[in-house]
């Protein structure tokens, strides 16, 4: 609830710069969110964030659609807040999730430690794999150029699980994506790859 409040998104995000002292401040919201227009449907029950359609096989990608621009509007809205709160000489720092974590995500159905499922559905099924990352990034390339429409100075992309791949895995069958995001985004913003 909290993350579909941009008021309180600001207030959240500008009391933490304002408390650590950091020199730059980062919406807040969270990176499964972008799944939710796809078509997905999640959840925050204890225990962390369970998507309640995952993906199990190829098929399953029928029943997902592109995503509507204005379904996450909520966090454009908190970037714009968090900007006008913020003292001019502080930086905000706009984020998603990269197409692998949150492909990682929709594959198990929640965290994962090592990521069998992801793993298989990526080596057995490479046509739906760049299916559901294409369907992803362009999902994350509206995401992340409406928050710079905003006020985010700088984009920061997050791939929390990628490190489950070895680099040759990695090459193939995520960097292509994750360049595709980066490229599309808008011209002197700063992307910070994580």
């Amino acid at each position: 609830k909290l993350c579909r409040d941009p008021g309180l998104c600001a207030e959240v995000a500008v009391t933490a710069q304002k408390r650590l002292g950091v020199d730059a401040a980062i919406v807040f919201s969270d990176i499964l969110l972008a799944l939710e227009p796809l078509g997905f449907r999640l959840e925050y029950p204890p225990g962390g964030p369970k998507i309640l359609n995952p993906v199990h096989r190829p098929s399953c990608l029928k029943r997902l659609h592109e995503a509507d621009p204005e379904a996450l509007a909520f966090i454009a809205e908190a970037v714009r807040l968090t900007r006008e709160a913020l003292p001019k000489d502080i930086p905000l720092i706009g984020f998603s999730g990269a197409p692998f974590t949150l492909a990682a995500y929709a594959i198990e159905g929640g965290s994962s430690r090592n990521f069998q499922k992801t793993k298989a559905f990526m080596y057995r099924h490479p046509q739906a794999w760049n299916e559901l990352l294409g369907m992803l990034s362009r999902a994350l390339i509206g995401l992340l150029k409406a928050q710079a429409a905003s006020g985010a100075k700088a984009l920061q992309l997050f791939d929390s699980w990628v490190g489950c791949l070895g680099p040759a895995d990695y090459r193939t069958h995520v960097l292509p994506h994750t360049r595709r995001v980066i490229r599309a985004l808008l011209k002197g913003v700063p992307v910070i790859h994580f």
